[in-house]
């Protein structure tokens, strides 16, 4: 038998060790890939997975990726009506993937409890000076007729007015210009509590341009391409901020304290009215608050005037109404106003005429550059101690007059819906009999119906009524001294700003559903819509029709009688001043 050599024996010894070796080696290695895998997957699913919310609305996103994520939309600031032409990808549980939409961070802050900011972040733009803060220091061409330098101090309120006659109160009282809501909302916002430097949780983007100041230097004796200039200017620089590109501006808000007309050109016709702001792609994204806004268009919303009292605190605004309501009223009703001989459609001559001729009616004519009509403590007293306050059509729809005597806690009666009904519906309670009369104009213009009867007619418990729901309406109505807050009364600014998110919150949640808000959507019947209850999708006939109604006979309200009561306006200011 073969003898193994003495070698051999450690040799085998060795290759039975290595093997041992090797076999430790895959395992070793095989256990490191299987944690690798674990750690990959992990990191995946759980970190990169909660943090996309986060991650996807960051400023520095390129606008044209952003915008790719969310579905398009119609151009139309009231609705967005179009369903989405594209919708978001499905999880593998067949529910709808909602992180891809670039607004989600924001949506997110609604769940947080803890946050009493959650869903109420508004982020401003810090727009060059030239858009806002230059046009201040040039107060004196803001208008043609009236220096605007004293209305745009005190933070946009105005002087302060004396209450030597005690018609006011002794503190928060102004004579505030009707049209300085630009600087008072301007203001007002910087007060905000919930201001964010982070844009990526904001429920509104607030665009600070002064769009009412702009347009007033301009208006008389310049061409279209000034008219124009800065509305162009303001959109190009919009447009290529990354904020812009999340929504295409649907989340965009500014504020005009014009009539939505001086904003509407129709043509570029030198001699056509105002500048054409709402009428351009981009504007018609954003939401416009205006003191009288269009039944027709759905990218402008009507927010009060202003009127003279701006309130440092909640206290001023109780003593105020509790002084309103023990007051005595000598008068039925009152008027202050001047007749309009150039508009064959007014209704003010036949009121002016009954409102002489009754023992029971208060009339303060303004017309002939009568001084005691442009008196804040003359118009005060009347419509305090006035039941109710007569506010026909001014050159336009909307009067201040109205939000002056409300203030005065007189009932108003209106005999055009446009004059408050579907102006004011963020504001104002939808059922208009609560606070308020109808008489429609036609009742005056062509069946001479009395008002002093119609009046006399609502019982006194029913007037009592009526003036407490008036008098509880005040704090909405008015703007709060800009450079503070009231504590726990929401003003016509809280009341606004609310009404912006609210809009932008539905827009998004439909956009992630991918539904639309209503059915079958009609931009010319906007006005319809603002009447709806809550859940109702579609608007029919409306026993309001025929006073909006876009005649082809040239007998109702159009374009151009709209742009020439625009014009009037500004004649009649010029008339004041003289």
């Amino acid at each position: 038998m073969r003898r193994r050599s003495a070698v051999g024996a450690p040799l085998e010894k060795m290759e039975m060790g290595s093997g041992k070796s090797q076999h430790n080696r895959l395992c070793l290695l095989a256990s490191l890939s299987a944690f690798f895998w674990i750690l990959l997957l992990y990191f995946h699913f759980v970190v990169l997975g909660s943090r996309t919310v986060d991650e996807s609305p960051k400023l520095g996103l390129d606008p044209l990726v952003v915008e790719s994520k969310i579905p398009s939309l119609v151009t139309d600031a009231h609705l967005a009506n179009t369903p989405p032409k594209s919708k978001p990808s499905r999880s593998s549980s067949g529910g709808k993937k909602t992180d891809g939409f670039p607004f989600m961070r924001a949506l997110r802050t609604i769940e947080n409890k803890s946050d009493p900011c959650g869903g109420r972040y508004i982020y401003v733009h810090d727009l060059p000076s030239r858009f806002n803060e230059d046009m201040l220091k040039e107060c004196k061409s803001l208008s043609l007729w009236t220096n605007m330098c004293k209305f745009t101090s005190n933070a946009g309120t105005g002087p302060p007015l004396e209450n030597v006659e005690g018609v006011f109160s002794n503190t928060g009282w102004y004579a505030t210009n009707q049209f300085a809501v630009d600087v008072i909302f301007g203001n007002r916002i910087k007060q905000y509590e919930c201001l964010t430097n982070d844009s990526s949780i904001a429920a509104a983007i607030f665009v600070p341009f002064y769009a009412g100041f702009d347009i007033a230097r301009y208006l008389w004796g310049y061409n279209i391409s000034r008219r124009d200039a800065a509305s162009l200017d303001l959109v190009d620089w919009l447009r290529k901020r990354p904020e812009w590109g999340i929504m295409d501006g649907r989340d965009h808000f500014l504020v005009a304290g014009r009539i939505t007309w001086d904003f509407r050109r129709l043509t570029d016709e030198e001699s056509d009215w105002g500048n054409k702001l709402l009428f351009l792609p981009a504007a018609k994204n954003m939401s416009m608050l205006v003191v009288e806004s269009s039944p027709w268009n759905a990218n402008d919303f009507g927010i009060p005037y202003p009127t003279y009292f701006h309130p440092a605190k909640d206290a001023d605004v109780f003593v105020w109404q509790d002084r309103m309501r023990k007051l005595e009223r000598k008068w039925l009703f009152s008027f202050a106003g001047a007749p309009r001989p150039g508009n064959p459609k007014s209704i003010r001559g036949k009121i002016i005429h009954e409102c002489k001729n009754s023992k029971l009616c208060k009339l303060l004519e303004c017309d002939f550059g009568e001084s005691m009509c442009h008196s804040p403590s003359s118009i005060m007293r009347m419509f305090q101690s006035s039941l109710f306050c007569l506010q026909p059509q001014g050159d336009s729809y909307t009067r201040r007059s109205a939000f002056d005597s409300m203030l005065a806690g007189c009932i108003p009666v209106f005999f055009h819906p446009g004059s408050a009904y579907t102006q004011y519906t963020w504001h104002l309670p939808k059922d208009y009999t609560t606070y308020s009369v109808f008489i429609p104009e036609d009742d005056i213009r062509k069946r001479n119906v009395s008002i002093e009867e119609r009046l006399n007619q609502i019982s006194p418990e029913q007037v009592k009524k009526m003036r407490e729901k008036v008098i509880s309406l005040i704090p909405g109505l008015i703007y709060a001294d800009p450079r503070g807050k009231l504590d726990t009364l929401r003003d016509a600014f809280d009341v606004a700003v609310q009404a912006v998110i609210d809009k932008v919150t539905r827009l998004r949640r439909n956009i992630i559903q991918g539904r639309t808000e209503y059915d079958n959507f009609v931009e010319e019947n906007s006005w319809k819509y603002m009447l709806l209850e809550e859940g109702q999708r579609e608007v029919g006939a409306h026993e309001w029709d025929p006073f909006f109604s876009k005649p082809k006979d040239g007998e109702g309200d159009s374009g151009g009688s709209s742009a020439e009561a625009a014009k009037n306006s500004w004649k009649n200011e010029q008339r004041d001043q003289a």
